[in-house]
């Protein structure tokens, strides 16, 4: 797998990095991580996809250019998600459910959500930008809400 460097602040991240969700790295004393509360999940089926990116536009949910992914089996209506970020700074979370586990989009049965649940409308193929969704990752674990919507 390729990797591309990010510069965030002073430090620099790898890009398409695949981890398990370890929520010991979300206990306190650890960090940078992003502990993401996803919630709404509509049944607990299929996978639950988190991936974060760094909070510039041109980075923002454009293929390949997410930081680290966390996919995990959906098990229940609220599931916390552990997602470690390279250093302190900015950035902004994607979640997605997919309810068949087939890996594909399916936009009548899938459910997604993004940090800090801007409105999304078809008009925009539910992108919001990346100011609405940018957050502040400190140095330790900076907890977050995501709520997921359905069609």
């Amino acid at each position: 797998m390729a990797m591309v460097g990010f510069m965030l602040g002073s430090g620099t991240a790898s890009a398409g990095q695949e981890l398990t969700n370890d929520l010991s790295q979300c206990t306190p004393g650890k960090g940078p991580a992003v502990l993401v509360t996803v919630r709404g999940i509509k049944e607990p089926s299929g996978n639950i996809r988190v991936q974060s990116y760094p909070a510039i536009s041109s980075a923002w949910l454009a293929k390949g250019r997410w930081l680290h992914r966390v996919e995990t089996r959906a098990s229940a209506a609220s599931m916390s998600i552990c997602m470690p970020v390279p250093s302190e700074g900015k950035y902004g979370i994607a979640v997605r459910h997919d309810v068949n586990g087939n890996g594909k989009t399916d936009f009548t049965q899938d459910g997604g959500g993004f940090s800090n649940n801007p409105s999304i409308s078809i008009l925009n193929f539910g992108k919001p930008s990346v100011t609405k969704v940018a957050f502040e990752a400190g140095p330790g674990v900076t907890r977050i809400t995501v709520n997921l919507k359905y069609m």
